[in-house]
């Protein structure tokens, strides 16, 4: 019996001992602290970022349709100007002697004509003498013959000369329509925003008008052409707002609609944008045409919104946090990437086929449970709006986990999927 009892300790002994040592070497249950971010009640806005240039609405390039050499300035940069107000002058000369050369031409023509005319009279006087004595049998046909083709030759001299004065009269018209435009003069009421020439600077007009101002007709109302890429074209409509931003004012707000969506692409480096219109006011002029203009276009906004933050579904806990029903209801749908459990993705029921969603909620620094997002709303990249059923179990003030630590190796991890 003693040596039973002796065995029986031992044996307890190495079963206390192996007990021991077992839990000492068993690794540690690893601890995880995550990193939480308050879900939301508020507003929430979509928008759409761009660059573009600011231009005035209606720009007029001022040319000159005749060819000569600047000789008088009457308008500089940024001077205002109105309808009809004269810019600049071209040296006359040549053209005004080309009016006097056509006036003279004309003084030609005129007196031909009235050469022609004084032919066609004595060409009719002596066709009817020659008429009268042939009816009297007192002339051979031939000198008949002969006085009827001398005026029909009068007739057409006269009308050959009046022809000649028309040509003249039109050729003095525009030679005096070339000097007029020696008169550059404003086309609007606007202001000067470039002038391209200097007194004493040649223009030549041979080929196509050179310009030589650029006048805009009103600064107050501006527009930004900005440029979208086009992954975000679709999303833009006429009518929508947009703020705009410039880095002449970094703490103003420039309100601005969209006017027009253009059809045209821009391809640059493989990259196709295309060139969207907005409407700005520009009551005080700060504004400068050329300004770069970083554009927001507002295309959805939703206020008093249940929000989630958009990393809260994109996160993945690790395996071991996941609950063992949790693994369990994920069947054979779940599978491992990098070493994590990810839960299987169903599709939506009613929110138009798309991938369902799943935030993590945390209590007291550890997981809850989780929460399928089947529905959601307008989002700006930061927060997503909630919707449909999973407003039910979701409200303002829970906690989502967005990114967990592994505290016995101290290095963050998150899943983004």
């Amino acid at each position: 019996m003693k040596k039973i009892l002796k065995y029986l300790v031992i044996l307890i002994a190495i079963g206390g001992a192996g007990f021991w040592g077992f839990q000492r070497l068993k690794p540690a249950k690893p601890v995880y602290v995550y990193r939480t971010q308050v879900i939301e009640r508020g507003s929430i806005t979509s928008s759409i970022s761009a660059t573009g240039t600011v231009n005035a609405v209606e720009m007029v390039e001022v040319g000159t349709q005749v060819s000569g050499t600047i000789k008088e300035l009457h308008a500089d940069f940024n001077k205002q100007v109105k309808q009809g107000q004269l810019l600049a002058v071209l040296d006359p000369e040549v053209l005004a002697s080309r009016v006097e050369e056509c006036k003279a031409s004309l003084a030609v023509a005129n007196s031909g004509v009235s050469r022609s005319n004084a032919e066609l009279e004595n060409a009719t006087r002596n066709f009817e003498r020659s008429k009268e004595l042939w009816d009297r049998k007192l002339i051979a046909r031939s000198e008949l013959d002969s006085a009827t083709t001398s005026l029909t030759l009068a007739k057409a001299a006269l009308a050959e000369a009046n022809s000649r004065v028309i040509q003249a009269r039109e050729t003095l018209r525009q030679a005096e329509a070339n000097l007029k435009h020696t008169r550059i003069v404003s086309p609007i009421d606007g202001v000067v925003i470039s002038r391209q020439v200097d007194v004493g600077q040649t223009v030549a007009a041979s080929l196509q008008a050179p310009t030589l101002f650029s006048i805009a007709r009103d600064l107050t109302k501006m527009q930004v052409e900005a440029r979208v890429d086009e992954a975000d074209i679709g999303r833009i409509q006429e009518g929508q707002r947009a703020i705009c931003r410039f880095d002449s004012w970094p703490d103003d707000r420039f309100e601005a609609v969209v006017s027009q969506k253009r059809l045209s692409p821009e391809t640059v480096s493989n990259v196709v944008t295309y060139v969207v219109i907005l409407k700005i006011d520009n009551p005080d002029r700060k504004l400068m045409p050329g300004m770069t203009a970083n554009v927001s276009v507002i295309t959805g906004q939703s206020d008093d919104v249940i929000k989630v933050s958009a990393a809260a579904l994109r996160f993945t806990p690790p395996p071991d946090a996941i609950a063992a029903d949790e693994k369990r209801e994920a069947g054979a749908g779940g599978q491992q990437q990098g070493g994590l459990f990810v839960m299987p993705q169903r599709r939506r029921g009613n929110s138009g086929g798309g991938l369902e969603q799943t935030v993590w909620l945390v209590e007291n620094g550890e997981l809850k449970g989780s929460v399928t997002i089947d529905e959601v709303g307008v989002s700006d990249r930061t927060w997503v709006e909630i919707k449909g059923s999973a407003l039910e179990e979701l409200s303002e003030g829970m906690e989502v986990a967005v990114a967990f630590t592994k505290e016995s190796e101290g290095s963050a991890a998150a899943d983004i999927r």
